[in-house]
């Protein structure tokens, strides 16, 4: 949550949305039927047919992976979380129809009822042992994220994913910066398996040229998360060109890798006071080395 208090002169939610609504144009107004709930939301922006400017973009992918803050915290507060003004949030959602935010957050509001806290409060009272408070920050954050994955998991599109990972001649592990300590850790444990595979390192500066030995027998298991500005879609796109089969695991439909994947899978991790779980990725991934092991041993 957000420490940002708000400066006197800030506009208000009603002004900014006043000017915002001078900016912005309907989707509605283009045909587009205005989304009632979470879910048709989330269908219109992994449909592929609207297309956002950055800083919408930035709105939309936030929005995307983090729908229990979106509910629960102020335009500021959400503003502040997604990195944009306040008035980029209003102009989001009058593109879909609604008159200012305020309407629009109601979607997140009814998608979030009854259902499990995702939020987990870093200005919650810390007690004396700061490093305590941090420690647990970070359990509650793998909690959460952990609890997305089993509320919500896509088991077809895992279990295609095992089939073409089991399948190949040759599995090229891919993820870099914060994806990098995913893909060590299951190229370690399929080559602990007895699973040929392949981790695109980029030591030396060599992965265009390792991803360049990929063929139609192979497979290449790529990591990503947002703000998807790694080397790894520019490595994936070079296998895709020579027709390797592509797996993904990643956190948005916005994510580059997705039009270029046979298959992927949607990971969310939840953050604490600005570091991220890696929990749920790992836990998804383990389950994916002990499905190709499975489909080549059983």
């Amino acid at each position: 949550m957000s420490n940002r208090r708000k400066p006197a002169n800030e506009p208000s939610q009603l002004s900014l949305e006043t000017a915002a609504g001078k900016r912005g144009r309907s989707l509605a107004a283009l045909g587009y039927t205005k989304p009632q709930t979470y879910e048709e939301l989330r269908a219109v922006l992994s449909s592929g047919t609207v297309h956002f400017p950055k800083r919408l973009r930035q709105v939309a992918i936030f929005l995307w992976q983090h729908p229990s803050d979106v509910a629960l915290g102020t335009i500021a507060q959400v503003a502040d979380q997604a990195g944009v003004q306040p008035s980029t949030l209003v102009r989001f959602a009058q593109i879909f129809g609604y008159a200012g935010f305020s309407d629009f957050q109601g979607l997140f509001k009814d998608h979030m009822k009854g259902s499990w806290p995702e939020r987990v409060d870093a200005e919650r009272p810390a007690g004396p042992n700061a490093d305590l408070h941090f420690l647990n920050g970070m359990i509650g954050a793998s909690q959460a994220s952990l609890g997305r994955i089993g509320s919500g998991f896509d088991i077809d599109s895992f279990e295609k994913m095992a089939d073409l990972l089991a399948g190949a001649e040759l599995i090229y592990v891919i993820g870099s910066k914060r994806a990098f300590p995913v893909t060590t850790y299951l190229s370690l444990t399929l080559s602990q398996q007895g699973v040929r595979n392949m981790l695109v390192d980029n030591v030396g500066s060599t992965a265009l040229d390792q991803v360049g030995c990929t063929g139609p027998r192979d497979a290449v298991l790529a990591v990503s998360f947002s703000p998807y500005n790694s080397i790894t879609p520019d490595l994936v796109a070079v296998a895709h060109e020579r027709k390797a089969r592509i797996v993904t695991i990643t956190d948005s439909t916005f994510s580059p890798l997705v039009k270029l994947s046979d298959t992927w899978l949607e990971v969310v991790e939840q953050d604490f006071a600005g570091f991220r779980s890696l929990a749920a990725t790992l836990a998804v991934g383990m389950a994916l080395v002990h499905g190709v092991v499975t489909r080549r041993t059983g």
